[in-house]
């Protein structure tokens, strides 16, 4: 009854196999984010070295990428949850996450109500007709904060 029929030998992950699994890991951020209630939908984005500091946290060799989700919990969604509850980060903002020194990160907010057109269109966080959306949506329209336009979209002055 106690016996032992088979021995499983794990091999140690590389560090392509970490970076996949942070990359996996961020997306399900990204996705809990995005699936939000209310106005707190944001983009997010991490820079490599936030990436690097993320695994060197949250790895180990003896473990592998055991702690990696609580590393993440840590050092990027508790501080970003601080962000949307202080009201610093708002619907379709656009953040970037960055390393301020060895052991620090910041949070760069590099665009505001930008996504909100998108993020209103594909998850319907508030109903297009309140003012909040259209005023989103005319803010998103008027400026140009990042990226490049869509091939064939023509760009109004």
């Amino acid at each position: 009854m106690n016996r032992i029929d088979k021995t499983v030998v794990f091999k140690t992950l590389r560090d392509a196999h970490l970076a996949q699994i942070l990359d996996i890991e961020l997306g399900m951020v990204q996705q809990r984010v995005l699936m939000a209630a209310g106005t707190n939908q944001f983009v997010f984005n991490c820079t490599e070295p936030v990436k690097e500091y993320l695994l060197k946290e949250g790895t180990d060799p003896r473990y592998g990428a055991r702690h990696l989700k609580r590393a993440i919990e840590r050092n990027l969604v508790f501080p970003l949850a601080n962000l949307v509850a202080t009201g610093q980060v708002k619907l379709g903002d656009f953040v970037r996450v960055d390393m301020a020194s060895e052991n620090k990160m910041i949070f760069v907010k590099e665009a505001e109500n930008a996504m909100a057109p998108v993020l209103l269109e594909r998850y319907g966080a508030v109903s297009a007709n309140q003012p909040s959306a259209r005023g989103a949506r005319a803010a998103a329209n008027s400026r140009r904060d990042f990226g490049a336009p869509s091939p064939g979209v023509a760009e109004s002055k």
